[in-house]
């Protein structure tokens, strides 16, 4: 699928976004529902305790982007958190039935992927602590989920993901790898097209997992995003996590005709659920909620950028 577009928007993200993420706060305890409205300035370390909901009862639908400092990166940031939610609240109704009640996320990416090296040389810039709690924020005044999305740079995944501990150690904040941004040295995001090996990905989940159990968290959602099936070198030995609901999500634009089969392909190759993201601008002939609920397997999780 077309890639180079989405690509070419990530570096202006350059100089943008301020550095710095990840100290350590207090657990808390429950399950995958977000917990109850909680002041705006409720710090994200001390979430009340939800209520029980099995995992896999709720469809996610999702909105994607680095915030509305950079609103060419995705719609999420179009508009003030509040903004975005109302909007996202309106497309996440199509897919509500009674089997399969909705969940509203936003997937705020947290590492950017840039196009120069950056101090440490690393082609990637982390979100500051202020933008994920305004988000987190937001996400809990509406009972929602916030989804952290990783684009390493040359990073490794594992470090990306434990600067996010502060977060991730709570109940309504889940994970997402995006491997298209996942550079070898020499690599720079925007001129090749990153992939990474199933170890790697293995490595953050048995962490993530490991968090999740030693702080009596719920199931916490870990998407892998991919468009390529070469993205995910050695697919087939990804692991089950028995405290993650782990989602291959089919990322890329196109057409129809290009998606579908695409989607069909990555389902029969993993044994994790499936995801797809639908592009607002760079999709041709973007698919109805009802188009989605037709494919099969259904979609576990639904982003839209």
């Amino acid at each position: 699928m077309p890639w180079t577009h989405r690509r070419a928007i990530s570096a202006l993200a350059v100089g943008v976004i301020a550095t710095g993420v990840g100290c350590d706060g207090s657990a808390s305890h429950g399950a995958y529902r977000a917990p109850p409205s909680p002041s705006p300035n409720h710090s994200p370390a001390h979430a009340p305790s939800p209520k029980p909901d099995p995992v896999g009862s709720r469809r996610i639908v999702a909105y994607y982007g680095a915030g509305s400092q950079t609103p060419a990166l995705g719609v999420l940031g179009h508009g003030a958190p509040e903004t975005a939610w109302a909007r996202l609240q309106r497309q996440a109704a199509g897919y509500a039935t009674p089997a399969h009640p909705v969940q509203p996320a936003f997937e705020l990416i947290s590492s950017v992927a840039n196009a120069t090296p950056g101090p440490d040389g690393m082609y990637r810039t982390r979100q500051s602590a202020d933008v994920i709690d305004r988000y987190l924020r937001t996400v809990r005044r509406h009972r929602g989920l916030l989804i952290l999305d990783i684009q390493p740079g040359r990073a490794n995944f594992l470090p990306e993901a434990q600067a996010l501990r502060k977060w991730l150690r709570q109940p309504d904040v889940g994970l997402a790898l995006d491997p298209e941004w996942r550079m070898a040295p020499g690599q720079v995001p925007g001129k090749q097209i990153g992939s990474v090996s199933a170890a790697e990905v293995n490595v953050v989940s048995g962490w993530l997992d490991q968090l999740v159990a030693g702080h009596h968290l719920p199931t916490k959602l870990f998407l892998l995003h991919k468009f390529r099936s070469t993205m995910v070198r050695g697919e087939s030995e990804l692991i089950n996590r028995p405290h993650l609901h782990e989602v291959v999500n089919m990322d890329g634009f196109g057409t129809q005709k290009e998606k579908l089969p695409k989607y069909r392909d990555f389902a029969a190759a993993t044994n994790f659920d499936m995801g797809i993201k639908l592009f607002y601008k760079q999709d041709v002939g973007l698919m109805t909620p009802e188009q989605v609920m037709g494919l099969d397997p259904a979609p576990e999780v639904i982003d839209y950028q």
